[in-house]
């Protein structure tokens, strides 16, 4: 490979004229990119803008550009920027550099693409021909535990000139030389798909010339030159995407027109039926989208196709199979074409059924059927990930119910009001709430924050929740709840402690992962009882490192309603106390999460400065509901951005 052919030495620039520095300096785009999925979609976007520049500028070299260039080169930078990202896991430095004709003598025209990360550990991949496929932005397969690889550098070889690997400290820099005057090849541009489909029947031009108005030198240009820029930009948009039904909707949008006149998807659902378009329960697959060119013929064609769908055996896999032609739902003029079916499978599991389909020919050409294939791969684990994600949602939507109270209780004589607003949608939130009766005309409340969030947070919260009722209930005081909880939290984080030595023990002392040892189980609580009387309500609370609630009066005045207190589960046999005063009529209770007190705004916090009792102060004479609603909206507006921690606030207001 040698040294990069680009990288000029000292002498070299110093005998360039300033004319030939100031167009060298125009002839570079130079961009750094966030490592991430979306890393080699924002690298094409801006080497395509460059390219368009260099063009317009008339730079030397520039006007000898064709479309098969532009398409070679976006397909390095994918596969460089993309390997960059998988294999390094840092952010990207992309250097483009179109250097011009008669630059240097015998120097032919030619763009170079420089990919840096700042991982040089890592060795760049590359790739052999077989290797399975999974889910990978373009064009990536994976292997060996779930990394993910690409085409690797035998195809960045096969578009290149020239390329190379250079060390600097803390910097790994991969670069291809694409020659401006070098046309790819037919064989080059299918090597890829010949690896996997190494049979090929029909030639191209035989099978295409039937397709009306399509034109057949065009077709073989853009299989050739676009095919895996198509993929590349079909992964992005399947990438990221969390509803299956939207993923079989992108899958018809990518296919038809461009590879064929329609399509559809049927899923294999994990529930027990769906109800068809008469509204019969019906099981098996479900034809969850079709797309067609022309969108009066999608309900018809959606009809036929759902009273028969295809069956292929398990033995198929994903290749393409060949399927009956719906003549019955289609116009005289496309009574006859050819159709394939393409199973949906991901991590082994039979997931569902592509078909394509294409009016007037006898059968799709080989590289066709073999990139559809390569798109029914990505589709498929597009579709896994998104049941992936709704399970886990589902779940977490169920254990949070669990975890929280279905209605709060009324309490006679006074008002409540709610606000809770969990930072993570998709999982346990480490807040709770409760208000519930206790028996004997009295009414108990609490507000907890469990350290962290998640399934730990979920387990704490099962834990202190229903044993807070059942000491409630069973007449213990205030404090002596707390007691007996601190206690509990503590004999628990002990039980689990006992179980992880002994899981130690059993591994051979090589040690846990960060997710097996015991985990430290903290909570902050604000718990409280009710009692209605004539005059008003009398509140007995206490507070174990959680927020101090406030008290408002009518008059506007605000003061403190508890001591602090230490957090429950941190020391053994302590003594917690209690404060009792009565709730006259238009006084109000507050109480919150520290989600409220530590809202950020910069360095500066929402309470600083005693922040939310001048905001609640203002809220004299307002019902529960309004004095909530308030203090929400002004903790949402005090930061830029959405709240970064759980959010949950109390209102009690007497009557």
């Amino acid at each position: 490979m040698g040294a990069i052919p680009t990288q000029r030495d000292i002498t070299s620039r110093a005998a360039d004229t300033p004319a030939q520095q100031e167009a060298d300096a125009r002839a570079e785009a130079h961009v750094l990119l966030t490592g991430g999925p979306l890393a080699a979609g924002a690298a094409r976007r801006f080497v395509r803008a460059g390219i368009a520049e260099w063009v317009r500028l008339a730079l030397p070299g520039a006007d000898t550009f064709g479309e098969s260039l532009v398409h070679d080169v976006l397909i390095v930078v994918s596969e460089l920027v993309t390997n960059a990202v998988v294999h390094a896991g840092t952010d990207v430095e992309l250097l483009c550099r179109l250097e011009g004709a008669g630059h240097s003598a015998g120097t032919p025209a030619g763009i170079v693409v420089e990919v840096s990360d700042h991982h040089p550990a890592r060795p760049v991949r590359d790739e052999g021909a077989n290797r399975p496929y999974s889910a990978a932005p373009y064009g990536l397969d994976r292997q060996h535990g779930g990394a993910e690889y690409g085409r690797g550098l035998r195809l960045v070889s096969a578009l290149s000139d020239a390329w190379g690997i250079t060390y600097r400290t803390g910097v790994k820099t991969v670069w291809a030389r694409l020659p401006v005057d070098r046309p790819l090849t037919v064989e080059e541009g299918t090597e890829a798909y010949d690896d996997a489909h190494p049979d090929h029947g029909e030639g191209l031009a035989e099978t295409l010339t039937p397709w009306p108005g399509r034109n057949v030198e065009r077709d073989q240009g853009w299989l050739n030159h676009g095919a895996l820029s198509f993929l590349a930009e079909a992964s992005d948009l399947l990438a990221g995407q969390l509803d299956e039904d939207l993923v079989a909707a992108l899958a018809g949008q990518l296919l038809v027109p461009r590879l064929a006149d329609w399509c559809a998807v049927w899923l294999e659902d994990e529930g027990m039926g769906w109800r068809g378009t008469e509204g019969i329960s019906v099981t098996g697959p479900r034809l969850a989208r079709v797309w067609h060119v022309s969108e009066n013929r999608i309900e018809e064609l959606r009809r036929a196709l759902e009273k028969d769908p295809p069956r292929l055996p398990d033995s198929v896999r994903s290749r393409a199979v060949p399927v009956p032609w719906p003549a019955d739902a289609l116009s005289e003029r496309d009574a006859a074409g050819a159709a394939f079916a393409y199973r949906l499978i991901a991590g082994g599991r039979p997931l569902g059924t592509l078909v394509i389909g294409r009016a007037g020919i006898p059968r799709f050409p080989d590289e066709v059927t073999g990139l559809v294939e390569d798109l029914s791969r990505r589709v498929a684990l597009a579709i896994g990930a998104a049941r992936q994600y709704a399970r886990q949602a589902t779940i977490s939507r169920v254990l949070q119910r669990g975890l929280l109270p279905g209605a709060v209780a009324e309490i006679p004589g006074m008002q409540s009001a709610l606000v809770y607003e969990p930072c993570d949608q998709g999982g346990p939130s480490g807040d709770f709430y409760d208000v519930f009766p206790a028996g004997d005309g009295r009414w108990c409340f609490a507000l907890g924050d469990v350290q962290g969030k998640g399934p730990e947070a979920a387990v704490v919260i099962g834990l202190a929740r229903p044993w807070l009722r059942l000491l409630a209930r069973e007449g213990y005081q205030v404090g002596e709840v707390l007691d007996r909880l601190n206690q509990l939290l503590l004999d628990d984080a002990t039980e689990a402690a006992d179980a992880a030595a002994r899981a130690l023990v059993k591994a051979g002392g090589t040690g846990l992962g960060a997710d097996e040892g015991p985990q430290t189980r903290f909570l902050s609580l604000l718990y409280g009882e009710l009692v209605p009387f004539g005059g008003g309500v009398r509140c007995t609370l206490a507070s174990a490192g959680h927020p101090l609630p406030l008290l408002l009066g009518p008059d506007g005045g605000v003061c403190i309603a508890a001591e602090p207190q230490t957090l429950l589960g941190v020391i053994e046999d302590n003594a917690y106390t209690s404060e009792r005063f009565d709730m006259r009529p238009g006084d109000t209770l507050l109480c919150v999460t520290d989600g409220v007190t530590e809202r950020r705004s910069g360095p500066d916090l929402f309470d600083d400065a005693d922040g939310l009792a001048t905001v609640l102060s203002a809220c004299a004479g307002l019902s529960a509901d309004l004095v909530a609603e308030r203090i929400r909206r002004l903790v949402h507006e005090f930061g830029e951005g959405p709240p970064e921690d759980d959010l949950a606030l109390l209102v009690l207001r007497a009557d």
